[in-house]
C-alpha cells in the first residue's frame, strides 16, 4: 500500500470538557495518512482514479462542523468512520493535536490507527 498523507490540517471544532471549551470552537490540528493503492492514479493521471486529499479534507471539514464531542477519542472515532464510507482507504493513522488544551503545553492529544473492517 502506498500512503497519502495530509499534515497540519487546520479545523474549527467544538470539542472539550472544560467550560471554556464549550463556548466555541477552537483549533485543532489533524495529521492524516492514509493507506491506499495509487497505481491507477499514477498510470491515469487524473484525479478521477487518485485518492483525493482535498476531497479528504473537505470532508472531514464537513463532519466537524457538526459535531460536540467531550473527548477528542470520539471525534477522531468519527472522522475514522467518515473517512472510511466515503473513501478507498485500507488503513488510516488520524493524529488530532489541541494547541490550547493546556497552558504549560504545546498542544495535548491523540493519535489513532485502524484498519479497514471487512
Amino acid at each position: 500500500m502506498d500512503l497519502i498523507f495530509l499534515r497540519r490540517l487546520r479545523l474549527e471544532v467544538l470539542v472539550g470538557v472544560h467550560e471554556h471549551e464549550r463556548l466555541a470552537p477552537q483549533p485543532l490540528f489533524f495529521d492524516l495518512e492514509l493507506a491506499a493503492d495509487v497505481a491507477r492514479a499514477a498510470a491515469s493521471d487524473r484525479v478521477e482514479d487518485a485518492l483525493d486529499y482535498s476531497a479528504v479534507a473537505a470532508a472531514l471539514a464537513e463532519y466537524v462542523s457538526g459535531t460536540d464531542f467531550q473527548l477528542i477519542e470520539t471525534l477522531a472515532e468519527g472522522c475514522v468512520e467518515r473517512i472510511f464510507e466515503r473513501f478507498p482507504v485500507e488503513w488510516l493513522r488520524l493524529a488530532i493535536r489541541k494547541p490550547q488544551a493546556l497552558e504549560n503545553a504545546e498542544a495535548a492529544g491523540l493519535v489513532i490507527e485502524r484498519r479497514r473492517r471487512r
